[in-house]
């Protein structure tokens, strides 16, 4: 028998004694001890009856708190001691249709993201988001919900307001980044991920992700996207996400191709692999660093049966009879009240 209160023993106890101290001094007391002579036998044991389930209800909820378990083994569990930075393209192109079939981009970096996270459990992750600007949409955290939250409500920038962007414009951001979490955390390793297309869409040399490398650990360049292009939809900004016209060019809808070679440059200046990634294979992730990868700091997670739901149902047994009791003592009261007097008929003198 093993014991998982879900608070201290300690507060437990000073919340549940004085009531099972009351109940106690109630079964103990002798019967005239309330004032009140009982000559009804069957009356006293039904006074009686009353404490001590009312005892048992007390015990009952203190058993609860304990949380009782049987234990049924152990198992060790893997932790990833690292901070894992991920940088997604969200310019107009990641929702080009040519994932699967035909889904946006974006669906397949949040089928990655999803991986990555099974893959490397009790990890930290920050979230940057680039187009014509690059933002830090989460800072370094093990929510991983939270994660997947951003990313499912993440959208590209607004078509309209779209002028060109460069695929490194998040270098400065990402070398902060990883920097600050080698300062803040310096035992733990760090990991890349950059997702994206590599189209550049403006006349300058994309920014190197060169100063990044000496912190990064391992990671992957992962490119989305084919040589024959997909079209991309118009993304207004309003409620809905995007309309239901593409972006046109030349008279025809306007088609993104991802661009590899632009990828790979990444991924070397970032010192990682690049994968082209496709809907029909699962990403082949890097092992984690293997100084930052060790079984959880207990050594193994015990698997419990758990039997606080005993006493949970005893105490629901105990309230079902205390609600039909003051149900029952509520209609005798309703009938004992005197009746109403009616008006005399007949006029007054």
């Amino acid at each position: 028998m093993i014991f998982q209160p879900v608070l201290d023993p300690l507060l437990i106890a000073l919340l549940c004694a004085p009531v099972a101290v009351l109940a106690v001094w109630v079964l103990v007391r002798p019967p005239t001890s309330a004032g009140v002579s009982i000559t009804d036998r069957r009356a006293l044991a039904g006074h009686r009856a009353l404490w001590v389930m009312r005892l048992l209800l007390v015990l009952a909820c203190f058993a609860m708190m304990l949380r009782p378990g049987i234990p049924g083994g152990a198992t060790q569990t893997l932790a990833t001691d690292t901070d894992i930075v991920l940088v997604v393209d969200t310019t107009a192109s990641i929702v080009a249709e040519d994932w699967g079939d035909g889904e946006p981009r974006l669906d397949g970096i949040r089928d990655d993201v999803q991986a990555l996270v099974e893959e490397y459990p009790g990890a930290r992750f920050a979230l940057i988001t680039s187009d014509s600007a690059a933002e830090l949409r989460m800072p370094l955290t093990t929510d991983t919900t939270a994660l997947m939250g951003s990313l499912e409500v993440l959208r590209p920038e607004v078509t309209s307001q779209s002028h060109g962007s460069s695929i490194g414009i998040a270098a400065p951001l990402l070398s902060e980044t990883l920097a600050s979490a080698a300062e803040s955390s310096p035992d733990r390793s760090r990991m890349v991920f950059y997702f994206g297309d590599g189209e550049q869409t403006v006349d300058t040399p994309p920014e190197s992700f060169s100063s990044s490398e000496k912190y990064t650990d391992s990671g992957a360049v992962f490119g989305y996207g084919t040589a024959e292009g997909g079209p991309m939809r118009i993304t207004t900004g309003g409620v809905s996400d995007q309309g239901d016209d593409y972006i046109q060019y030349q008279g025809a809808d306007a088609l993104s191709v991802i661009d590899e070679s632009n990828l790979e440059a990444i991924a070397d200046e970032l010192g990682v692999e690049y994968a082209h990634r496709t809907a029909d294979a699962a990403p082949a992730l890097p092992e984690a660093p293997s100084t930052t990868t060790d079984y959880a700091d207990s050594g193994e997670v015990g698997n419990v049966t758990e039997l606080y739901w005993i006493a949970a149902l005893l105490i629901l047994a105990i309230l079902g009879v205390e609600l039909t009791r003051a149900t029952t003592l509520i209609a005798r009261l309703r009938q004992l009240r005197a009746p109403r007097q009616r008006p005399g008929r007949g006029g007054t003198s």
